[in-house]
């Protein structure tokens, strides 16, 4: 039985594009419909932006205004472009709601969840809790919170978030992406050898998985 193709995803959570390459990547798996090949997607941690103050009370307007230094108007348009293309995405984004905060916290319980089988789902609940609800995805509490949601156990998530237990393998995540050259993200590493930068659309991650898929038929012919 061939063994599925390794999708591995260097993402954050506070990165609206991931959040939309999330959307795509599974868009694009959608497309291939029955002749789609297994896949086993894996996220790692990247730290977008590691200035990011704990709690920064205030919009997303004025933290990149005044954190970044943009220009408010410049930002106002960026943040409208995004949204818009998160909604093509079925993605219904809330800027004026997100809590900008360091997001190490919440690595740490993706790397919690995976050891449990429950990454994914619980990648989907921070990215929404962040883009859409507004959540504080530094907070020990309401991280627990999201991990019941999805179906780990909450006392075992706290103990691993207090312990900090999961900090190392956050940090190797980072390193291995420095290592790759890997400098924004979403990026996408299929089957170890071919890299996809950025949210791309649908149907290149389509292509790229059916190219995989014929490289690997080949090879066993």
């Amino acid at each position: 039985m061939t063994k599925p193709i390794k999708i591995d995803v260097w993402s954050d959570v506070a990165c609206p594009w991931c959040y939309i390459g999330k959307r795509h990547l599974e868009a694009g798996i959608a497309a291939l419909g029955d002749d789609a090949p297994e896949v086993e997607i894996e996220y790692h941690s990247f730290e977008l932006s590691p200035d990011t103050p704990l709690d920064f009370e205030g919009s997303t307007v004025e933290y990149l205004s005044r954190v970044k230094g943009m220009p408010v108007t410049q930002v106002e348009q960026m943040l409208q472009h995004v949204t818009g293309v998160a909604a093509n995405a079925g993605l219904d984004y809330h800027f004026e709601l997100v809590a900008h905060t360091k997001t190490l916290k919440a690595h740490e319980l993706l790397h919690f969840a995976k050891e449990h089988g429950k990454q994914l789902e619980l990648k989907e609940r921070l990215l929404k809790a962040y883009f859409v609800e507004g959540g504080r995805v530094n907070r020990i509490d309401q991280l627990v919170g999201f991990a019941e949601e999805v179906g780990l156990d909450g006392s075992a998530a706290r103990e691993a978030l207090e312990s900090g237990r999961y900090a190392a393998d956050v940090q190797a995540d980072i390193a291995q992406a420095r290592a790759y050259g890997i400098q924004g993200v979403p990026f996408f590493v299929l089957d170890g050898k071919y890299g996809i930068s950025g949210a791309q659309p649908a149907e290149v991650f389509s292509q790229a998985i059916t190219q995989v898929a014929g490289e690997r038929e080949g090879s066993a012919a």
